[in-house]
């Protein structure tokens, strides 16, 4: 198990730009692989990006492609999520899990992001 305590969300107009970082705790963070995952009002949760143990696989949906950057610290065991050029379709809650074998089973608490017209 490895507790997930995300931060970085909060109000912004379209085109802006916001960072989320997730904190997790304890000494097995490289054994991961992490994922942003967001789910907006009455929508399925959907992966935004994952990311390998390595770091060196990444993969976006289609929609954050060009605008998201995924990225991971191994000395600080952070993950971020860099989000440019943000649209009111990216309004969300957003999560950050962490999985073995493609299962994610390890949640934070989520963060807001919403983004204005």
């Amino acid at each position: 198990q490895v507790r997930l305590v995300e931060s970085g969300g909060g109000l912004v107009q379209a085109g802006g730009s916001l960072r989320l970082s997730c904190a997790a705790s304890g000494r097995m963070f490289s054994r991961y692989a992490m994922g942003w995952f967001r789910r907006a009002p009455g929508k399925e949760r959907e992966s935004v990006a994952t990311i390998s143990r390595s770091g060196g696989n990444i993969d976006y949906a289609d929609s954050v492609k060009g605008r998201f950057t995924f990225s991971r610290d191994y000395a600080k065991n952070t993950v971020y999520l860099q989000m440019n050029s943000l649209k009111p379709e990216d309004t969300a809650v957003y999560y950050c899990g962490a999985g073995i074998a493609g299962t994610y089973d390890n949640w934070g608490q989520g963060t807001q992001v919403t983004v204005s017209s």
